[in-house]
């Protein structure tokens, strides 16, 4: 009988630590940190496809965060926010300019030196040749993927509203030779 009592006090203690784990577990993945699979190659360098991050949807957006949206007609992208709402951008003979100033890229090095070529990484645009805007409306981002010439990005779908915006990536997880936080 001593035992049994035993057996129970067990079980309850380990539902009493069970129960409470698996709510906060819930709470941070459904809620705080969610998981997302990346699914193309427009980010090669930073992010694979298949690798797995962790997005998070409450901090403030900055340059060069990678970020998760969805567009209206339901896809779902990954892309590194190059130009924040009242910035005006262009690219010359592959350099990033804002507001006129020149802006390094680091995170392009890898590419840069992987795909060296006669042909510009990042070919020449401005703004106001692809939205008829000169500078980026309120609440809204230009997005670019680190693969430049394969991605599909602010070039052709124009400018991403906030209210599309699901969050910030923050760090691969799976595959685990793969784990990194998301460089900015």
């Amino acid at each position: 009988m001593e035992k049994q009592k035993s057996y129970v006090g067990y079980f309850i203690f380990f539902m009493k630590l069970l129960v409470p784990s698996l709510a906060v577990l819930f709470i941070l993945r459904g809620f705080i940190l969610i998981p997302v699979p990346v699914d193309g190659n427009s980010m090669e360098k930073t992010l694979s496809q298949g690798d797995m991050i962790m997005m998070e949807k409450f901090s403030s957006i900055k340059r060069f965060d990678v970020i998760v949206f969805k567009l209206p007609n339901g896809a779902i992208y990954i892309k590194r926010v190059i130009g924040l709402p009242g910035d005006a951008i262009r690219y010359d003979n592959d350099q990033l300019y804002i507001n006129e100033k020149p802006i390094e890229e680091p995170f392009l090095e890898k590419n840069i030196k992987k795909d060296h070529e006669s042909v510009p990484y990042t070919t020449n645009f401005n703004l106001s040749e692809l939205t008829t805007e000169d500078v980026l409306p309120k609440d809204s981002y230009f997005v670019l993927g680190d693969n430049r010439r394969m991605s599909k990005d602010s070039r052709s779908f124009g400018a991403v509203e906030s209210k599309y915006i699901l969050g910030k990536a923050q760090f691969v997880y799976y595959p685990i030779t793969h784990m990194k936080f998301i460089p900015r």
